[in-house]
């Protein structure tokens, strides 16, 4: 758990099968990220054009209460900001959050609409798509994604993959216990 704090436990079955309870007040800065995620085994991450395909199953039941997003929070080029990172997030869920930056384009992958935000500052290179509409589960084609930010000009062709992640981001939950249930998560890279 990203930032864990006295905030939240997190209670796992499985990588595919865990939950968090939360109890934050009522405010917009992101308090904690419990996730799962894959750490791509060599430290320098493998090149984007080792794969031919990357792609993620998963599935996820929040409480709409509070604020929070349901996100992949995917590193390239290294983890962490600053240094020629490129944080790749795409939000299954949005609950009242707002991304970074602000909506570049809209595009579609796989009859899915999605708002594109951009955002560099700071050493930061963050790039956020939200679905139009919510997916509470689904296929996503993580390769396809990346491409098409790198044909933006938004990332470097041929990043390093690093990690990918896919959990909550937890703002608030109104000063009350909030329960926050992950029953798939798959990753396919090939």
């Amino acid at each position: 758990m990203w930032n864990a704090s006295s905030g939240e436990k997190l209670f796992a079955c499985a990588y595919n099968n865990w939950y968090v309870t939360a109890d934050y007040p009522n405010t917009t800065d992101v308090k904690t990220y419990p996730n799962v995620h894959k750490d791509i085994n060599n430290l320098k991450g493998a090149s984007l054009n080792n794969y031919h395909t990357i792609t993620s199953a998963f599935a996820a039941t929040t409480p709409h209460v509070g604020i929070y997003d349901v996100a992949y929070d995917i590193w390239l080029n290294g983890v962490g900001w600053g240094g020629g990172t490129t944080e790749f997030m795409i939000w299954t869920e949005n609950y009242k959050q707002v991304p970074l930056g602000s909506i570049q384009a809209q595009l579609t992958f796989d009859g899915v609409s999605y708002k594109a935000y951009h955002y560099t500052g700071g050493g930061a290179n963050v790039i956020t798509l939200v679905p139009i509409n919510v997916m509470t589960s689904g296929n996503l084609n993580l390769k396809a994604m990346f491409d098409w930010a790198i044909n933006k000009g938004w990332i470097p062709s041929n990043p390093t993959v690093n990690q990918i992640c896919y959990g909550v981001e937890i703002c608030s939950t109104k000063n009350q216990p909030a329960t926050f249930y992950f029953t798939d998560f798959s990753l396919t890279m090939n």
